[in-house]
């Protein structure tokens, strides 16, 4: 492999990767684990941060927290408990607040969870969660 070539490099030897991501999350009901954002070409990984966009209308109202368990609980938070204020229509995105933990954490988790403890009636949105690829 010849490492004078972008194509020859994999995530780890780039900063700010796309990790996971969950397309049409429904943010439209109150619930643990809404969605499962499976991290995808790393066993280990820092997230640096967790951007919301791509919804169906305003749902700037709607709570939500990413967590490493699907039972909400929020010891185990990725990002803390955050309202979508500025993701107001369609063309709006908003990065949620990292819990105080993901400072300083590799995590390990093959999945992280999405948990919606106020909701929007019908909204969806997509979640993608960029990151340092610690070990492929």
């Amino acid at each position: 492999m010849n490492a004078n070539h972008v194509g020859s490099l994999y995530p780890d030897s780039f900063g700010n990767f796309g990790v996971g991501h969950a397309v049409t999350v429904n943010v439209g009901s109150v619930a643990n684990a809404v969605a499962q954002i499976s991290i995808v070409g790393a066993s280990s990984y820092i997230v640096r941060r967790i951007t919301v966009a791509n919804a169906n209308k305003s749902i700037a109202t709607a709570n939500v927290t990413v967590t490493t368990s699907n039972d909400g609980n929020v010891s185990n938070a990725v990002a803390s408990l955050t309202t979508l204020s500025n993701v107001t229509s369609t063309t709006r995105f908003q990065d949620l607040t990292l819990a105080a933990g993901a400072a300083t954490t590799v995590y390990t988790a093959g999945s992280l969870y999405v948990n919606v403890p106020v909701a929007v009636s019908g909204g969806t949105c997509d979640i993608v969660v960029y990151g340092d690829v610690v070990t492929l």
